[in-house]
């Protein structure tokens, strides 16, 4: 239920809430969030409440430092792992400058308004996550551990699957607060979980991924582990994807979905630094069904892009490349612009690549164009780009490229 600044104002006056979490995350995607009591709710929505800039990762110096967060209240979701008396919930929050600008550091603002030109262009983009994470021991002393909670494998059942009761409080728990999972299993990797979503509109679903990893982390705690989202967890085993599911609405010839995919196959290696931003993430390139190179195919998992396995509507497709670590609002901002590039420009999709990339001879994978080696190449990808200069914040820009 989507709720008014009003009726957000009586909800918790009539619900004994008494701390409100006004969340946001810094610009590589990390959440943050300032609690506010109830008598506060009103200020926060008229004026705003104010916090430190220069305290959070990429948000500036000392100079200007004073940021306002003012609460979505379409976004409240009460948090079902806190008391029931004396609730707590949980808004996400629009950043602006002390004049009421908006904060250009602020991601869930740079989705906006990539939102609001493809919808100017007459488009609407949808999109579904699918994101993967180990669950670790701790030790002794509470600490993480690099010991696996099991050694099951891809879709296992218990009792080798040991995370079968985790993830379905992590599931219950979503459910609570208004997020519908779609599919959870085991996956490949010992310890290693999946869960899907469904599609939804760009704003919903990056904040519900956002949600999600707050979610795990804190079931995974309450049940004495560790849930971890890194690239490359473990060095010899999978390592952690963020498949991003794209479709574009009314699109039942699904023609605009080939102009889509041409346009992200043109600009995903400039966009590779924002979709994999640590040095972890190129690891896992090349290695257990993660891509190395820039292609397309229907159904193939060594490809880039794959168009899966569905009919009418449910018909999308998937960019495997992306690790947990990206920060959602920019990932889909950047996949939304590159989409639309293509179907401006009705580019031509590349003839589809179906072979096994990582089994083909070197003779053929050379024909391909490949994904950054490394950061420190992504990053030059980026700074070189016109289509990144186009359509991120330079700031943005010089915090992940520096």
């Amino acid at each position: 239920m989507k709720y008014s600044a009003q009726e957000v104002i009586q909800y918790v006056n009539e619900e004994d809430v008494k701390f409100i979490r006004l969340a946001f995350c810094d610009i590589y995607g990390k959440q943050k969030n300032i609690s506010i009591m109830p008598s506060e709710l009103p200020r926060a929505f008229e004026y705003g409440i104010a916090v430190d800039g220069s305290a959070i990762d990429g948000f500036g110096d000392e100079t200007h430092s004073d940021l306002l967060l003012h609460p979505d209240p379409e976004t409240l979701s009460v948090l079902p792992w806190r008391p029931e008396h004396g609730r707590v919930v949980r808004m996400f929050c629009t950043i602006t400058k002390p004049n009421g600008d908006v904060f250009e550091g602020d991601t869930r603002s740079v989705l906006k308004a990539a939102i609001a030109e493809a919808k100017n262009a007459g488009f609407e983009f949808s999109f579904g996550s699918e994101l993967e994470f180990y669950l670790f021991k701790l030790d002794e002393n509470g600490n993480p551990t690099k010991e696996p909670y099991d050694e099951a494998g891809y879709m296992d059942i218990a009792p080798d699957d040991k995370g079968e009761n985790v993830r379905r409080e992590i599931c219950l728990t979503l459910e609570q607060m208004g997020i519908n999972p779609e599919s959870s299993h085991h996956e490949e990797g010992p310890g290693q979980n999946e869960i899907d979503f469904r599609y939804s509109s760009p704003l919903s679903a990056a904040d519900n991924t956002m949600t999600f990893q707050t979610v795990v982390k804190t079931v995974a705690r309450r049940n004495g582990l560790c849930a971890d989202f890194s690239p490359k967890p473990l060095p010899d085993k999978p390592g952690n994807g963020f498949h991003i599911n794209i479709s574009v609405k009314n699109d039942t010839s699904h023609i605009i979905l080939s102009y889509m995919i041409a346009g992200i196959l043109k600009y995903v290696g400039d966009a590779t630094v924002f979709l994999n931003p640590s040095e972890n993430s190129y690891k896992r390139f090349g290695l257990n069904k993660a891509p190395k190179y820039i292609s397309w195919s229907s159904e193939n998992r060594s490809q880039l892009i794959r168009i899966p396995a569905a009919t009418g509507k449910y018909r999308r497709a998937e960019l495997r490349s992306p690790d947990p670590t990206t920060n959602p609002y920019l990932a889909y901002a950047i996949l939304i612009y590159a989409g639309l590039y293509g179907i401006q420009n009705k580019l031509d999709l590349p003839p589809a690549s179906d072979i096994n990339l990582f089994k083909a001879d070197e003779s053929i994978v050379k024909q391909y164009q490949k994904l950054p080696d490394n950061l420190n190449e992504a990053k030059k990808l980026a700074l070189n780009s016109n289509f990144i200069a186009e359509h991120l914040p330079q700031s943005i820009i010089n915090v992940y490229c520096r």
